[in-house]
């Protein structure tokens, strides 16, 4: 399939789901957007490999058209994707449902429901529903920042408990600001919590029409019965429904234009317990979602650059990843050039730089492209700290091990 203008101007610049199909209108691929317009046309600037990866360019070569749906915001793309993720089983997004440490939005089965994040791992192994029966489940969500950022949106219109215990006969501080219905201190029924939790539900499914039209009736119901209160905080959820503010989830969720560094470290002792690294930081925050680490199995001596090159290998053999726009290394000369060989090997083009340590093991300079070294500093060195920490967490379980 080709990108031609005809189908540029058929797409909205708003936010929306898009869907790569294939032959008899299978769909290979599901993706949200804030710019319908803009990301569908990246997958055809002549970057793919580089930006995304074989998978995906393998995926728009099988493609034969392009279907969007539009939404109203950022929120419900993001919602409203997983759910058909959920629904379809995109062959090329099965690596990303499968993957165990995303998280996911969990309803739990009881008579005042929590909404909770859950990792998947914590929901393949069974250890969540050691800890709680389970309603429902949406996601995964693969960026654990924007669904945070989305919870928070989500739990102004929808105030719903987390962490408090029902009959506590005290206010938790999430109801003290309007964040929690008061399930604690009794101000709510069950069956009023049960309505906002169909809401939310409703909602996560992308059924927004219905949500208004339910809402709408139940607003006309407490007017006809004089519950004036009722009727106008009724009106204020819609209102907040169909206006909703994500103007902090769309800075986050431009994953074409945000700055994603990776950053990679080795740790071991004499060769012992080698573990390896790889952390994340995305406009300046860490993204500890997509955080790995690697146990090294090709290497057996003290050689921190053989190690390093094993890492990156298997990185990059996971396409499905989102490719950084820069890589940070630990070390000096060596471990920069080693890097720079394996992803000229692999034919991927991302700069790098490296964190050269003084003998106390603090950033004494930064090797590379200045242009990345000097204004992205701070984020460097975080991304760096980051990837030392978690390289010595692993090996420190490894030496355990051993």
């Amino acid at each position: 399939m080709k990108w031609t203008s005809t189908l540029s101007k058929q797409l909205p610049k708003t936010p929306g789901i898009y869907q790569f199909l294939g032959e008899k209108g299978k769909i290979l691929y599901i993706g949200k957007a804030t710019s319908l317009r803009d990301r569908v046309r990246s997958y055809f600037d002549g970057n793919l490999p580089e930006t995304r990866g074989a998978h995906i360019q393998n995926m728009v070569t099988r493609a034969k058209r392009v279907k969007a749906i539009p939404t109203d915001s950022v929120l419900e793309a993001l919602l409203l994707e997983a759910e058909l993720i959920r629904t379809h089983h995109p062959i090329f997004n099965t690596k990303e449902k499968d993957d165990k440490s995303w998280n996911h939005i969990v309803i739990t089965d009881e008579a005042f429901p929590r909404v909770l994040l859950v990792r998947g791992k914590e929901l393949s192994d069974g250890t969540a529903e050691k800890k709680f029966k389970i309603q429902r489940i949406f996601g995964p969500f693969p960026r654990g920042a924007v669904l945070r950022e989305a919870m928070k949106i989500i739990r102004k219109i929808f105030p719903f408990r987390d962490t408090c215990e029902p009959g506590a006969k005290r206010a938790c501080f999430n109801a003290q600001i309007g964040l929690c219905p008061g399930v604690c201190a009794g101000m709510i029924s069950a069956q009023e919590y049960r309505a906002i939790i169909r809401n939310i539900i409703l909602f996560a499914e992308g059924k927004k029409k219905k949500l208004l039209g339910t809402l709408a009736r139940e607003m006309k119901a407490a007017a006809r019965q004089e519950r004036f209160e009722d009727a106008q905080a009724i009106k204020r959820t819609i209102f907040a429904v169909e206006h909703i503010r994500d103007v902090a989830l769309l800075k986050r969720d431009t994953p074409q234009t945000a700055m994603r560094i990776e950053a990679y470290d080795i740790a071991h002792i004499s060769g012992k317990g080698m573990a390896g690294s790889m952390t994340v930081v995305v406009d300046g925050e860490p993204e500890k979602n997509e955080y790995r680490k690697f146990t090294i199995k090709t290497v057996h001596q003290s050689n921190d650059t053989a190690a390093l090159r094993e890492v990156l290998s298997r990185r990059f053999a996971h396409p499905e990843w989102p490719y950084p726009r820069l890589i940070v290394i630990d070390g000096g000369v060596a471990q920069k050039n080693t890097a720079e060989r394996v992803l000229k090997e692999l034919g991927i083009a991302i700069p790098i730089v490296s964190v050269v340590k003084d003998d106390r093991h603090r950033p004494r300079e930064i090797l590379g492209d200045p242009r990345y070294a000097l204004p992205l500093e701070r984020q460097i060195i975080l991304a760096n700290a980051e990837a030392h920490r978690f390289a010595l967490g692993h090996h420190k379980v490894l030496r355990r091990i051993v």
